[in-house]
């Protein structure tokens, strides 16, 4: 008896591609559905569900299903196809952000509510993400792989000429409580190694600049080796990658205007210790 198999429509978008290039490769060595997941360490079920989009792929099942096909490494694998429909998932403009990201000279942060990616240590970085694994927004899988994401983006700087990284963070960053006191006082003190580092500033907006903190959302501007600069900005809902020098210019001097009101990096080191310690 012949099973009915779900017509599949690649044209759908990045992970209804995916589930169909896994059908015809499994269908083209004759394999059932089982017989792949007897050589990666999957069901047979979540087979199904990933071939039909029931069920998204994670970085691990796309390396294991290279490594079965003999995939890995290639153009064609099956992790270049998941790194595609993660690229997807992440806001507009994110994702060539991080290219150039990678590639800046100088990078200038401002930050409220967490602390930044490039900042995180995997514990406040895991503890925010298992919040979004508890409210269903992601699988603990995704989960890991972000935090995975997040620790590659950070190695990414680490280079030869390496760029130099300013950062303001409002206050609300470092007291609001992420992942229990012990994860908080290691990532409060991730930030005081980061200030004493040679190409690196760190200053805090404090609560009392009021109304003269110019940004009340993520503000991100590149400066890149032929001296360009573009920003990066996000709403809840989408980002944007900006290079244009009317829109760029105007938070370039808006940066500069919330540095020179933002405490010192000596007297926002001082304050982080404060909070470490409970004295403030």
């Amino acid at each position: 008896m012949l099973v009915n198999l779900k017509e599949l429509n690649p044209e759908a978008g990045p992970k209804a591609a995916y589930g169909a290039r896994l059908r015809s490769a499994r269908e083209a060595r004759g394999w059932k559905q089982d017989d792949l997941a007897a050589w990666i360490g999957y069901s047979g079920r979540h087979i199904s569900a990933v071939e039909t989009g029931r069920k998204p792929p994670t970085l691990r099942f796309s390396r294991a299903v290279d490594t079965s096909l003999g995939l890995a490494g290639t153009t064609e694998s099956f992790e270049r196809a998941w790194a595609e429909i993660r690229n997807g998932s992440l806001l507009e403009g994110f994702p060539e952000y991080l290219g150039q990201e990678a590639r800046a000279a100088e990078i200038r942060l401002f930050e409220v509510g967490a602390i930044p990616g490039l900042l995180q240590t995997p514990e406040y970085a895991s503890a925010l993400e298992e919040g979004n694994v508890r409210r269903g927004t992601i699988s603990p899988e995704q989960a890991c792989e972000r935090v995975d994401f997040l620790v590659a983006r950070q190695a990414s700087l680490v280079r030869r000429v390496a760029p130099v990284v300013i950062v303001v963070l409002d206050e609300s960053c470092i007291r609001r409580p992420i992942g229990g006191p012990a994860a908080m006082d290691a990532q409060l003190a991730r930030l005081v190694e980061f200030a004493d580092q040679p190409d690196t500033t760190l200053q805090v907006a404090p609560f009392a600049m009021g109304e003269r903190r110019p940004f009340n959302r993520l503000v991100n501007l590149l400066t890149l080796p032929d001296r360009s600069v573009m920003s990066y900005v996000e709403s809840e809902t989408q980002g944007l990658l900006d290079r244009e020098l009317t829109s760029v210019l105007p938070l370039v001097k808006a940066y500069h205007q919330l540095q020179t009101a933002a405490l010192s990096q000596a007297e926002s080191v001082a304050m982080i210790q404060r909070i470490r310690k409970g004295t403030s």
